[in-house]
């Protein structure tokens, strides 16, 4: 691209820390280059004009603008889910709005979602640079996504507060993270407090011997023992009737209602004949300062985003996707990132062994 050429940049699904470090980095080593950065607001929604007021969907990002939202929460840029987009002529027409609008390229910081929208834009002749800006670290062609390190400082902050109070109370805990199909969060928190059982999405749990286990650190002391739990790991379950254990005693459960973090603390409460008590840490995963390592990671990717879309723009093809390999930051294909056959590693023995020591 010549200098002195548009570039975009838009935040698209879930919002994770670290977003608008991300922005900020694209917009000053963009004017660094000379190009000018037009921020999209409210991900690809902002491409089809779908708020209440579309002039105002994109805007001029100068560094004035920018500078003061490096630590912001959430993103400056906001940000949805755009089902519209699935449509192939509505991508097609989102390509020539761009075009229309001199915007020759454009960085999307999400997930695997996002991603996929970025790829078909590029076989559209619109070149994409994707940052993985999601808590979720659910990508497998990269070590790290953008806010998982925020995620997991948040969830261990929360956990030791959680295992004081348990102690003072001689209480066990139920603990739900977020993560949705992956359980990376559940595991480093897991590891990062000492906690004695964590339960994820990857592998298949027994309610029976969740209990056990937590009937053998009763018998040892541990009164304060921690269950961490990923979302989205329910349907792991073995076959079990716990609303049973409910109704046994004398509690009203329907059969429509789901297992919860509530429920499984009352299922080990009537099978352990214990106190439990669970706490959701929920949304505050999301909304949290950047830790230093996502503040570095979204200024390193955020450079390296700017010199990839400042080649040869006929290496676009299918587009780039920045992640971390050994430490360092480095970009793959669009396609490469989002291999199907590319499995993320989850370590077994060490789910094991924290559900053993």
């Amino acid at each position: 691209m010549n200098t002195g050429k548009k570039i975009g940049i838009l935040t698209s699904g879930g919002d994770s820390p670290g977003m608008n470090a991300a922005v900020v980095s694209v917009a000053r080593c963009a004017s660094d280059k000379g190009l000018q950065l037009m921020g999209i607001k409210r991900g690809y929604n902002g491409l089809l004009g779908l708020s209440d007021k579309p002039e105002d969907d994109i805007e001029y990002l100068d560094l004035e603008t920018v500078l003061d939202i490096m630590d912001m929460r959430g993103t400056y840029l906001r940000t949805a889910r755009c089902l519209p987009f699935l449509k192939a002529e509505v991508r097609e027409q989102a390509a020539e709005d761009l075009k229309k609008q001199g915007i020759e390229a454009l960085v999307v910081i999400g997930g695997d979602g996002s991603y996929r929208g970025a790829l078909e834009l590029c076989r559209l002749g619109v070149p994409c640079i994707g940052i993985p800006g999601t808590i979720d670290n659910d990508l497998a062609y990269t070590e790290a996504t953008l806010g998982y390190d925020t995620a997991v400082n948040v969830c261990v902050e929360a956990v030791r507060s959680i295992r004081a109070t348990s102690r003072s109370h001689d209480r066990p805990a139920v603990v739900e993270v977020m993560g949705r199909n992956c359980g990376d969060i559940a595991m480093r928190t897991a590891i990062a407090t000492g906690a004695e059982m964590v339960i994820v999405p990857e592998m298949e749990w027994d309610m029976l011997e969740l209990a056990d286990r937590l009937k053998f650190l009763l018998k040892k002391g541990n009164t304060r023992a921690t269950l961490i739990i990923s979302e989205h790991c329910w349907h792991k379950m073995k076959p079990f009737d716990w609303r049973k254990v409910i109704e046994d005693s004398k509690r009203v459960i329907h059969p429509d209602d789901p297992l919860t973090s509530e429920r499984l603390a009352l299922v080990l409460k009537l099978l352990c004949k214990t106190e439990a008590r669970a706490t959701v840490i929920g949304y505050t995963q999301r909304g949290a300062i950047p830790t230093a390592y996502d503040s570095a990671f979204a200024f390193d990717a955020g450079r390296m985003a700017v010199d990839l879309l400042t080649k040869d723009a006929s290496t676009f093809k299918d587009g780039f996707a920045i992640g971390v390999r050994d430490g360092r930051v480095y970009s793959t294909p669009f396609e490469d990132a989002l291999d199907e056959n590319r499995k993320k590693f989850f370590d077994e023995d060490l789910y094991r062994l924290v559900n053993r020591l």
